[in-house]
């Protein structure tokens, strides 16, 4: 059963934004008290974070569809809907994401490290929100944006200061478990490690961790046998052991030919030339292996590289190793740039920059592409006249109209708001108007301007007494007429 995962195709939806609420507050003697709609919920994002904890995978590669919460409704008396719940997943220290077409989407390494991996949708304002001295009944709410659905790829790149590369069975497993305290499977057959282990070595003060990657072999970096799919692990570190076996039973091979072989995928892997090498020359405790390392490591020290004559079954030649990878861990630890402060970077807009493109495509389509207003678009509830009236309102005053006209649309001309594949397309009408204007102005209703009934009541008895005094003063025979 597999139990170590290091590549995975993950499906994220984050949480729509809750629609907004129409509605108008009434009570007793009040009956039009004015709009008190409340704003729906933001909807949950879907956020990747570094956990130290997690160290593969394979929870995502048995439940890859992952879906955060969406944002509750508005509701009258100003009550606004409650925010979803945002969806944290944890994945281990290293793990890179990527999109469908392979590009960095980020890297995430260090504990907390997170990355927003589906944004959720706004909630959608109600009419209360809307109203203004202009609108002071909206009769429509704008509705939440729907959240992002994104397909991303996450790949686990080991994080260790150093790796252990070799052909397989030349005692890598052995070497990490007598280093560190790492437990790896050892056994005398090929290709018995199948999964990158990690291991922590303390060496005086310096503490550094120790990755045992699977044992390459000639093609390993074009896909035969397991390198392609580990070679990755060996990116993040900062110091490369080739450990060679001098008591191999091949009569095809010896350790100088071996690291020929190994160097040789390591360069058409690419990316390793500038990290230092150590050589270590294993199972020196056979009498065989000893003597084929005195004969080779003077040829090896020629080449410029820090020879080991080690054995991992008799603990020989162990604390030097260790130390010396120490020394190497923390020179490379001391040339690394420090971390400077994030700064913050402020990009004001560009005074000719409207927000928004429009561009005209074949057979006399007209496209506008921008966040506004395709935004506004996802909001806007086409079956209610009003509101519309109020998109095309909102699209005239951020200056949609005229760059129509500038581009040469004429009444009639299709024009359309997003992206190809999800785009509202209707014919132009320059100074569109919706049904809801007959009754006056956008968003105005007269039931507010006018009193309340019961004072319209008082105000027609007491009207109606006046005229009757009048007609009683005109016919009264004893009325002095001087």
């Amino acid at each position: 059963m597999t139990t170590f995962v290091d590549r995975v195709e993950l499906h994220v939806a984050a949480g729509s934004g809750g629609h907004g609420c129409a509605s108008v507050h009434r009570e007793k003697f009040k009956p039009l008290g004015g709009p008190d709609g409340g704003n729906g919920g933001r909807g949950g994002d879907v956020i990747l974070t570094v956990d130290q904890s997690v160290t593969t995978l394979l929870e995502y590669h048995h439940s890859p569809h992952r879906k955060a919460t969406s944002g509750k409704p508005g509701e009258g008396g100003n009550r606004s809907g409650k925010d979803g719940q945002d969806l944290v997943l944890p994945v281990p220290d290293g793990t890179v994401v990527l999109d469908k077409a392979g590009n960095v989407l980020a890297d995430l390494v260090g504990h907390g490290t997170s990355y927003i991996a589906a944004q959720g949708g706004r909630g959608g304002l109600g009419n209360a929100a809307l109203a203004s001295a202009r609108r002071k009944a909206p009769g429509f709410a704008l509705l939440g944006e729907p959240g992002d659905l994104r397909d991303i790829g996450l790949e686990l790149k080991t994080v260790a200061d150093v790796a252990l590369v070799g052909y397989p069975s030349a005692g890598k497993s052995s070497l990490i478990s007598v280093l560190s305290a790492a437990k790896p499977k050892i056994a005398d057959y090929p290709f018995t490690t199948l999964v990158p282990n990690l291991g922590v070595v303390t060496a005086g003060s310096t503490v550094y961790t120790i990755a045992d990657v699977p044992g390459l072999i000639p093609g390993a970096s074009q896909g035969k046998g397991l390198g392609l799919e580990f070679l990755r692990h060996v990116e993040r570190c900062s110091v490369l052991v080739h450990v060679l076996d001098t008591a191999t039973l091949e009569s095809d091979r010896d350790p100088v030919s071996d690291l020929d072989v190994i160097e040789e995928e390591l360069r058409q892997y690419g990316g390793l030339d500038n990290r230092p090498r150590v050589v270590v020359l294993n199972k020196t405790d056979v009498p065989d292996g000893r003597d084929l390392a005195e004969m080779v490591r003077p040829d090896l020290e020629t080449r410029g590289y820090r020879v080991f004559a080690v054995s991992a079954v008799a603990h020989l030649g162990l604390k030097e190793l260790s130390f010396a990878l120490a020394q190497l861990v923390a020179e490379a630890r001391a040339a690394r740039p420090k971390e400077e402060s994030t700064r913050i970077v402020i990009r004001p807009k560009a005074v000719d920059d409207a927000g928004f493109t429009v561009t005209r495509e074949d057979e006399g389509l007209f496209r506008v592409r921008g966040e506004k207003p395709e935004r506004w678009v996802r909001q806007t509830d086409f079956s209610n006249d009003e509101a519309v009236g109020y998109l095309a309102d909102r699209l005239n005053r951020v200056g949609v109209e005229a760059a129509l006209m500038k581009a040469g649309a004429r009444s009639g001309d299709g024009v359309a708001i997003g992206p190809e594949d999800n785009a509202v397309v209707f014919d132009w009408e320059p100074t569109v108007t919706a049904g809801a204007e007959m009754l006056g102005r956008r968003g105005e209703d007269h039931r507010f301007e006018a009193p309340r009934p019961a004072v319209q009541r008082r105000r027609d008895r007491q009207a109606e007494r006046d005229e009757a005094e009048q007609e009683y003063d005109e016919f009264d025979p004893f009325r002095d007429k001087s």
